[in-house]
């Protein structure tokens, strides 16, 4: 076993290495430079169409509002990414870290935005009636029939990595936080996660998308505003904060403190890898959300869809940063989600349940969208038949994840992450020539 967990980690470490983080960075670059800032200079435009896209057209088809779909892709990458992925880049990298995955974000913004215009684009119609996309369908939708392989290739990898970071990572994380904080058994945990997970499943992409629109936004505006009150005390620490920020991204930091000092390479590596892993960016894991959004135009869609990197990294992540540069906290030594905690304890009396509370309702909500995304990726492979079957494996696992011990499945997990990126970056590139044109259509029409 011993041999085995060694393999994998030189695998993971491989497949996480720079080629990946610079193929990622660079398709969202070349995606971003293709479409003229379009991302950055339509955020607006973006925050307004999510917000009338509460209620759907009456043409408009598909299962869920845009704004649901939204805050179903943010209930799966809103979570440890920004609370214990935030901490760790800063701990590896230095607060430099912090630029580069702003940077990661600006860039995976038109990457997210041409994975969901991509995705309403090139969707179809189940033999249940549902609407279902993502990767593997404008694979084989947008590059043709003699592509299907790769599609299928994705979704092996996305319905293999559902199970490890959307399912049994996230019922470990919440068993060992509810056991540490409430002295509630492993056991406990993973049965009232399974048992309210299915009440939700169980009704599909639209009770799920309903269960999101409420409690994303809800507990995001909570942390967020946590951090606001921990920022206003420490107001006059802020600017050296960000200072610190920019200087270190192109000077790395020094040891101060329990922090033993990191390179600029370690602050860009730290940074990019974090980012990524927060907003999911170029995975290919949103777009199968989006997929499903009542919209007659793909590019409203993605219009939607790029503020989930914008509300992910830029803000949420921004907040976990700032608390920990100004309060201190990151020279403890300390790393991951004790660090996040430290770091609110130490900025407001009873902070760290700030903390605890956003891990356990973040990894449910992930729970749940990942449990779509699996399902999707399933179907793709085995059809309709495979969907209760699968519904009735994941809240199974949940119970095996909260009591189990998980280095190989978390390490299984982390390199079928990579892999999906490869597929659904191969598409991204191939048919960025229609997102460019169809866009450029769109706004024609709007301006």
């Amino acid at each position: 076993m011993e041999a085995l967990s060694e393999l994998l980690d030189t695998i993971s470490d491989f497949v996480w290495g720079p080629v990946m983080l610079v193929l990622l960075l660079g398709t969202g670059l070349y995606l971003t430079v293709g479409l003229r800032l379009l991302p950055q200079r339509k955020l607006g435009y973006g925050l307004r169409t999510a917000l009338k896209g509460r209620s759907a057209g009456a043409t408009d088809e598909g299962e869920i509002t845009a704004f649901q779909a939204l805050t179903t892709a943010l209930s799966a990458t809103i979570g440890t990414g920004n609370i214990a992925g935030v901490a760790t880049a800063i701990y590896m990298g230095g607060p430099g870290a912090v630029f580069w995955m702003w940077l990661t974000a600006l860039v995976g913004m038109a990457t997210k935005y041409a994975e969901a215009v991509l995705a309403v684009r090139y969707r179809e119609v189940d033999a249940d009636g549902r609407f279902v996309g993502g990767p593997m369908y404008y694979i084989k939708n947008g590059l043709g029939a003699g592509w299907g392989w790769l599609g299928a290739v994705f979704a092996l990898f996305a319905a293999i990595a559902a199970f490890g970071i959307g399912n049994t990572v996230q019922s470990n994380s919440v068993a060992r936080a509810l056991e540490r904080t409430l002295d509630v058994s492993y056991l406990t945990t993973g049965i009232v996660l399974a048992v309210l997970t299915f009440l939700v499943i169980i009704g599909g992409v639209k009770r799920i998308a309903r269960v999101a629109e409420t409690m994303v936004p809800l507990m995001a505006v909570l942390y967020v505003a946590g951090a606001l009150v921990i920022l206003a005390a420490n107001a006059p620490q802020v600017p050296g904060a960000l200072g610190m920020i920019f200087q270190d991204a192109f000077s790395g930091t020094a040891a101060a403190g329990g922090f033993t000092g990191a390179g600029i390479l370690a602050a860009i590596r730290f940074g990019v890898a974090r980012g990524i892993f927060s907003n999911e960016a170029g995975l290919g894991s949103a777009p199968i959300a989006h997929a499903a959004a009542k919209t007659s135009d793909p590019v409203r869609q993605g219009s939607v869809a790029m503020l989930g990197t914008f509300i992910d990294t830029i803000v949420v992540c921004t907040m976990t940063a700032l608390v920990i540069i100004t309060t201190g906290a990151w020279t403890s030594g300390e790393t991951g989600a004790e660090l996040s905690t430290l770091a609110f304890n130490t900025g407001l009396p009873g902070g760290e349940w700030i903390v605890s509370i956003g891990l356990v309702v973040f990894a449910f909500t992930t729970i749940l969208a990942w449990s779509y995304y699996g399902e999707r990726a399933a179907e793709y492979l085995l059809g309709t038949k495979v969907v209760m079957p699968f519904r009735g494996l994941w809240v199974l696992a949940l119970v095996g994840g909260a009591v189990g011990d998980l280095g190989v499945i978390w390490t299984v997990a982390d390199i079928m992450n990579a892999l999906m990126a490869i597929p659904n970056l191969i598409a991204l590139v191939a048919l960025s020539g229609t997102v460019f044109a169809v866009s450029r259509a769109y706004f024609r029409k709007t301006e």
